[in-house]
């Protein structure tokens, strides 16, 4: 993955522990050991059972009864913690949590989980609106990090991201990074043949959410683009540490 981040320079100022970030990401952990724990006849029936699949929701397909464990529309939650390989997972995680303990600062615990899977839903429901016959189940926590990215940008452009160029860790201006990755989704959803098996638009669908979303999400006194310091008399947390 190109412009892999490793660690940001951007400090939380209003909470000291992200639980939201660190729950999502050992919650999409466990299920993915749950999933493979049991062969791949097991693996099969979870990702098909809670995996989004845009036939069913779109009532053009049906599953076999052993394997529906929940309604259509509910798995455009469920599938935002399934995820195909551990590399999958773990690109997936290493991106929330380099991104999603500032986005988390910014809007509180409760007001960013919320946040989160709507920019996960919204995402599959693009995917949805281009894909409605796919009979392909849907995984993945892409569509979700992806609204986080979205926040991230409109948020913090000017925040420094540490990234292996080649072999050599730099650290860029997150909006670099964030543009860059925009790019090679729109790439990857317009690039035919070859990028098959990525649900891509789903990505774009989620990156957009977040920055329509971040907006009415965030706090008061957290400005936009790196802008103003929060107001005087404001509480913020006393023992800022980088990541």
């Amino acid at each position: 993955m190109a412009f892999l981040p490793l660690m940001d320079n951007n400090p939380r100022r209003f909470l000291r522990y992200p639980w939201v970030t660190w729950g999502l990401i050992a919650l999409c952990v466990y299920i993915y050991f749950e999933q493979t724990a049991g062969g791949s006849h097991r693996y099969l029936s979870i990702i098909h059972g809670f995996g989004f699949i845009p036939a069913l929701l779109g009532g053009t397909a049906s599953l076999s009864p052993e394997l529906e464990q929940l309604p259509p529309f509910l798995t455009l939650i469920s599938y935002q913690f399934l995820h195909g390989s551990f590399m999958h997972l773990l690109g997936n995680m290493l991106f929330l949590f380099v991104f999603g303990d500032n986005i988390e600062d910014s809007m509180g615990h409760l007001r960013f989980l919320i946040f989160y899977l709507l920019c996960g839903i919204a995402a599959g429901l693009t995917h949805f609106l281009l894909n409605s016959g796919a009979t392909v189940p849907t995984i993945g926590a892409s569509g979700a990090v992806s609204g986080v990215l979205g926040a991230y940008l409109l948020l913090h452009p000017r925040s420094k991201i540490l990234v292996p160029i080649i072999i050599i860790p730099l650290f860029i201006p997150a909006w670099i990074l964030l543009i860059v990755w925009f790019v090679m989704q729109v790439m990857g959803a317009t690039g035919g043949e070859g990028y098959q098996g990525v649900a891509w638009w789903a990505h774009i669908g989620g990156f957009f959410a977040g920055l329509l979303l971040v907006i009415p999400f965030r706090r008061n006194a957290v400005p936009l683009l790196d802008g103003r310091q929060p107001p005087q008399g404001l509480r913020l947390r006393k023992d800022f540490r980088r990541k």
